[in-house]
C-alpha cells in the first residue's frame, strides 16, 4: 500500500518529494513546504484509501531547521503515513491544514506555542498552553530559561 501512496504523490506532485523512507513500518515522505496543503487535500480525498484521521502534528528543532511532522491514518485500512516538511529556523511558516482536518486546530496551536511555527491561514493562531505574554518558544533548543 505504501508504494501506491508514494507513487500517487510523486505522480501528482513530481517536484514536491525530497525523499521517502520506511520508518518502523510507516512510510515517511519529506516534501517541500509549498506542496503540503495540496498533498494533504489529495490524501484526504483519495477514493481508494482516504486519509481521514490526523493523528498528530509535531515539530523537531534540528538547530539548523525546524521540521514539522504530520502523522496521517486511513482508518478503514489502518494505513499510516508521515509527511515531513523542513522550515527555515528563523522564519518557520507553513500552510495550515485546518481546512482539511478540523483536529489540526489545537495541534497547530500547540506547535506554534512551543516551537514558534506559524501556520498560515489558521483560523485562530494563538498560544494554547502558555500565557499570551510569554516570551519565546520553550521547546526550541535555543530557548533560555531565566533564573
Amino acid at each position: 500500500m505504501s508504494e501506491i501512496i508514494e507513487k500517487a504523490i510523486r505522480d501528482n506532485f513530481p517536484d514536491a518529494v525530497l525523499e521517502s523512507k520506511d520508518v518502523f513500518g510507516t512510510l515517511n515522505i519529506k516534501i517541500v513546504p509549498d506542496a503540503l496543503l495540496d498533498i494533504c487535500e489529495m490524501l484526504h480525498a483519495r477514493v481508494e484509501t482516504p486519509f481521514d484521521y490526523l493523528a498528530d502534528i509535531t515539530a523537531i528543532d534540528w538547530q539548523d531547521r525546524i521540521e514539522v511532522v504530520y502523522q496521517l491514518t486511513a482508518l478503514a485500512s489502518n494505513t499510516k503515513i508521515a509527511l515531513r516538511v523542513d522550515l527555515d529556523r528563523n522564519d518557520p511558516q507553513v500552510e495550515s491544514i485546518t481546512s482539511i482536518w478540523k483536529g489540526a486546530d489545537f495541534q497547530e496551536r500547540e506547535v506554534y506555542d512551543l516551537m514558534g511555527v506559524v501556520f498560515k491561514g489558521h483560523p485562530d493562531l494563538r498560544r494554547i498552553l502558555l500565557p499570551e505574554d510569554w516570551e519565546g518558544h520553550p521547546l526550541r533548543k535555543d530557548y533560555v530559561i531565566e533564573d
